[in-house]
């Protein structure tokens, strides 16, 4: 997601914005730009490039703008452009829209409510749901009703909220999903990577807090708490997989925080082997690290088409197995009649780690050992990333003899959560802490029923 209050390029600096995080969502994209009268939209699906194409940004004039790249989850699965985000409702007094990373886990519940006292619900998506709970609020002032209505809804969740004079920013009491503070000039920016203010040119200032709902107007920012502040969990697959790693996420450097899960993997599964490679683009800061710690050699041993996108985050495993097919390739020259060691950063279905390991082969190494820089994924996740039923997740239905035959491995070993907590948290405040339920089975939000 990205905003921006107070630019006369608004619409040009989202679509760049949202450029830097491309990688967040492949599926749809969309900005919605406020001229301080009324907002105006323009979304498709497909990537940032494609959707904006063609469009017009003479037509796109504000000094206020969100945007958003769509990685479906839950629901629907890409196929509807309704579904493709910034939201925009209409009403005969005002416009509002709503941009939105994370998952509302009591929105079916919430959804009947809503049905059951006459709303009608357009879209499939759980952001609809906070639409209409803002809307029906009785409070006087739309500040008012998006703190009753937050307060209604469980879950990891950032949002990005724009009416044509105010735009509202917040995250859930967790902090589960990560959302950042900007400036340009005098100009607000708000990301949820800080990779995206540095292709914009903004400065970072600060993160926004759990449990905070931030107000920017003309009369500048206010804060305001909803819930109470609880310990930080920011979920532990931003830093192993999601996350560019030029990105700073509750102050701490993705690449660096990968660099030393590979050293630490290399720490607790050391193997006799002659070079260390990574699989692009999100293994290769762990996979120098394994190198260093290890005292093996770190070579380009597999090549990334740069033209295929992310296939953990493609809607489909048809796509996916099609995805990993076009997207990577084995280096003769590097890995023939070598013991190789094969950085990954996570398995979840075994779709990418399977395919390398057998171009790996097929290439001429000799050995192929797996090492993988986070824990086992053995619960489904329910926050935001696409893992929600424990059947397809491979670790959880396999042992780690029977994962390491499924992928033609020589050995495997996966780094432990102490090792993964190790390399991501500095320190053990309420400031500090990550949400690794995927990996331990310990949810830090649960809904009864749901």
């Amino acid at each position: 997601m990205f905003g921006i209050w107070g630019h006369e390029k608004a619409a040009e600096l989202t679509y760049y914005g949202l450029h830097a995080q491309q990688h967040r969502g492949q599926e749809g994209t969309g900005i919605v730009v406020s001229d301080g009268e009324t907002l105006k939209l323009h979304k498709g699906l497909g990537l940032v490039n494609d959707v904006f194409k063609h469009a017009n940004f003479k037509e796109l004039q504000g000094r206020a703008a969100i945007g958003h790249v769509r990685y479906s989850t839950l629901g629907d699965k890409g196929t509807e452009v309704d579904s493709v985000q910034p939201l925009l409702f209409r009403s005969q007094t005002t416009s509002i829209a709503f941009a939105h990373s994370g998952n509302i886990m009591n929105a079916h519940a919430l959804r009947r409510e809503l049905e059951d006292s006459g709303s009608i619900l357009q879209t499939s998506t759980d952001t609809e749901v906070l639409a209409h709970l803002i809307k029906r609020s009785t409070q006087a002032n739309t500040e008012d009703a998006i703190v009753e209505a937050l307060q209604k809804i469980a879950g990891a969740y950032t949002f990005i909220i724009l009416k044509e004079d105010k735009m509202y920013v917040t995250t859930d009491p967790h902090g589960i999903r990560p959302l950042s503070i900007g400036k340009i000039g005098e100009a607000y920016v708000v990301a949820s990577e800080t990779s995206a203010f540095d292709l914009v040119g903004a400065t970072f200032e600060r993160e926004v807090l759990p449990g905070e709902l931030i107000v920017i107007s003309e009369e500048g920012l206010k804060s305001i708490r909803f819930a109470m502040r609880e310990q930080r969990k920011l979920c532990a697959m931003e830093y192993v997989y999601l996350s560019r790693p030029d990105s700073d996420l509750n102050h701490v450097n993705v690449h660096a925080s990968r660099k030393k899960m590979g050293k630490e993997l290399a720490k607790e599964s050391p193997v006799e082997a002659d070079v260390v490679t990574g699989v692009p683009d999100s293994s290769i800061s762990a996979a120098i690290g394994y190198a260093e710690q290890s005292g093996l050699p770190y070579e380009m041993g597999i090549i990334k088409n740069r033209y295929i996108g992310r296939t953990f985050i493609q809607p489909s495993q048809e796509l996916r197995e099609q995805g990993v097919k076009m997207k990577l390739s084995p280096v003769r020259g590097i890995v023939e009649g070598k013991r190789v060691v094969m950085i990954d950063d996570s398995i979840v279905r075994g779709t990418t780690c399977k395919r390398i390991v057998r171009l790996l082969r097929e290439a001429g190494a000799v050995e192929v050992h797996v090492r993988i820089a986070s824990p086992p994924i053995e619960n489904p996740c329910f926050y935001g990333i696409d893992m929600s039923t424990k059947k397809e997740l491979i670790a959880a239905n396999n042992s780690l003899d029977a994962l390491c035959e499924m992928i033609g491995a020589d050995s495997l070993a996966y780094l432990s959560v102490e090792g993964m907590e190790k390399a991501i948290v500095r320190d053990k405040t309420i400031h500090q802490g990550i949400c690794s339920a995927c990996m331990t089975g310990k949810y830090p939000v649960t809904v009864s029923g749901e």
